[in-house]
């Protein structure tokens, strides 16, 4: 039972990493976007490049953590 417990919670917080860095992306997305509707003279700041590709990388292994955990959840 304490094992079954465990897993729902570590699968509660995957999908938490998950939902978190899914929000992290739109939230960088629509600072770019920003600078495309104005009149899109205006480039975006390393910073703001940055902070995008980090989100990305996060949600990249977020996905995969919750993947793995998955699949280590089905050959059990």
């Amino acid at each position: 039972m304490m094992a079954a417990e465990k897993l729902r919670s570590d699968e509660a917080w995957a999908l938490e990493r998950v939902g978190a860095a899914a929000r992290a992306v739109q939230a960088a997305s629509a600072a770019l976007k920003a600078h495309f509707a104005e009149d899109g003279a205006r480039q975006p700041s390393t910073l703001e490049l940055a902070r995008f590709a980090a989100a990305m990388q996060e949600l990249k292994y977020a996905r995969e953590a919750f993947d793995l955990l998955i699949v280590g959840d089905a050959d059990r």
